[in-house]
């Protein structure tokens, strides 16, 4: 039996591939393209808050062509008795119905999301109705590969990974569209079909380490991926096993001291050092299957905690401080830092062995230089982001247009941000406080050039490197700065690539 024409079945193979797409990702843009066609709007390379309705057009026409895809074929199925269909077509069809669902309920999930309560879910029992009267054909049952609870239990992961990831982790240049990518992939692997099949019960195995400047959202980065782990759904219950928004427990290691932080990460017996009164539970100890503890500056502990850390990380196992009793650890860890852990390790500041434990799955946030040199018309969009956070969308239009003509005016596009977005937005405060912001200290680089030239502190090769730098981020443009120099763009480009990575190391 012929479910489909060659054309409809072209496009319900790329239908069924979206269940695994990563929506940040370049494919899931190809597969929209397949599916719609001429009536495909371009929304340009990356998928941000700024695009976000031209992408809206796109999802909601692709539902619509699901759905009448899934009808047809379930009309041809159930209209003919018992009829013959290949293993592939079922699961063609399946794929289908899996996507179909997820669009279906869209609305209800987000709803769901949004009360932020672990409540009674309501619509489980309309999800399995429809479930049902699409697989329970007459001669003809449809298998899907998941539970009907595990596959609502990953429409709420997934619905809750796009949600944190793409409404906090803002930006449309390219190295923020990459960021939004990985850290889906922190979430759900490179394989979402093995990880929904068989891994993700497991992703507490895999320890996350998030590396970048400080200000550039290390810590936004590892509670997106907390707070979008997998949930069991209990449908007698009609309620996920834990309230997502319990399971991140960040602990701030550079605030503490040595023994603090044995305290809080591992916890402590009655009388174990002078001002233990009392037993106390740890951060580990309290944390479910399906928890977080984060480490953010991890680079800053001792080797004491180091060891204790690899071991826990090898083993699973962890002793309250001043007791022999072995717990057990149930969650995940993420650690974050800005330091550079290779230089650690070599300076013999950082263990070895405790890096190869804690870098299986590496996430790295962009500075907001970085950003900009990508796309410096960003500037406009992360200003309007901050101003609508803190004015609200009403009232933000005034204070964004201030903001950017006081930096477009005082700092310029050369502007370092050695600070990042934590800069940005502070210094959005003090121009709604004061009407300026004064930096504690402008990276200008010509000035330092200036310096370094008459102190002899360059090389040649050194100094052209850096003059390249400084022409490049005055013209933003490889082509234009190799027309000034007088030097190819192949040799520019080398060139200012090797000043970036002396500035970065140095």
């Amino acid at each position: 039996m012929i479910l489909a024409s060659c054309d409809e079945l072209k496009i319900a193979e790329a239908i069924s591939s979206l269940n695994y797409a990563n929506p940040f990702l370049e494919e899931r843009q190809m597969l929209d393209k397949t599916i719609l066609g001429e009536d495909y709007i371009d929304a340009g390379p990356v998928w941000s808050l700024s695009t976000t309705g031209k992408q809206d057009l796109n999802v909601e026409r692709i539902k619509t062509k699901t759905s009448w895809i899934v009808e047809k074929m379930y009309g041809k199925i159930s209209g003919n008795g018992k009829v013959q269909i290949s293993k592939e077509e079922k699961d063609l069809y399946a794929n289908l119905v899996i996507y179909h669902l997820f669009e279906q309920f869209r609305s209800s999930f987000i709803e769901y999301i949004a009360g932020k309560e672990n409540e009674p879910v309501g619509f489980y029992g309309d999800f399995l109705t429809e479930l049902e009267r699409l697989t329970r054909l007459p001669g003809c049952n449809i298998s899907l590969p998941y539970q009907p609870s595990h596959l609502f239990a990953m429409y709420f992961q997934i619905h809750r990974a796009f949600r944190y990831i793409f409404r906090y982790i803002v930006g449309g240049s390219m190295p923020t569209a990459r960021l939004r990518a990985s850290v889906w992939q922190s979430i759900f692997t490179h394989n979402m079909s093995r990880y929904s099949r068989t891994f993700y019960p497991r992703m507490n195995d895999i320890t996350t380490l998030i590396t970048g400047p400080s200000g550039t959202g290390k810590e936004l980065v590892a509670r997106a991926i907390a707070f979008c782990r997998y949930i069991p759904f209990d449908a007698g219950k009609l309620q996920f096993e834990q309230n997502y928004l319990d399971q991140f427990s960040p602990l701030h290691l550079s605030a503490m001291s040595h023994n603090l932080i044995e305290s809080e990460l591992f916890g402590h017996r009655k009388g174990a050092f002078t001002g233990a009164l009392e037993d106390r539970a740890s951060w580990l100890e309290n944390s479910s299957q399906y928890g977080t503890v984060f480490l953010d500056e991890i680079g800053e502990i001792n080797e004491e905690i180091q060891v204790k850390l690899l071991r826990l990380l090898q083993e699973r196992i962890f002793h309250r401080v001043g007791e022999t009793k072995p717990r057990v650890f149930k969650g995940k860890i993420i650690a974050a830092t800005n330091r550079n852990l290779e230089s650690a390790m070599n300076d013999g500041r950082f263990r070895k062995d405790l890096y190869y434990r804690i870098c299986a799955d590496m996430v790295t946030t962009p500075s907001l230089r970085e950003q900009l040199d990508d796309s410096p018309g960003e500037i406009e969009n992360l200003v309007e982001f901050l101003c609508t956070r803190i004015l609200g969308e009403e009232n933000s239009a005034s204070l964004a247009k201030e903001t950017l003509s006081w930096i477009k005016k005082e700092l310029g596009p050369s502007y370092e941000w050695p600070g990042n977005v934590r800069e940005l937005e502070q210094c959005v405060f003090n121009i709604l406080v004061r009407g300026s912001y004064n930096p504690p200290a402008r990276n200008d680089r010509n000035t330092n050039l200036s310096e370094a030239v008459s102190t002899g502190d360059m090389t040649a090769d050194e100094l052209i490197n850096r003059y390249c730098l400084s022409i490049y981020r005055r013209t933003r443009s490889y082509a234009e700065t190799s027309k000034i120099l007088e030097l190819d763009r192949r040799t520019v480009k080398s060139r200012i690539d090797k000043a970036v990575l002396s500035e970065k190391s140095g």
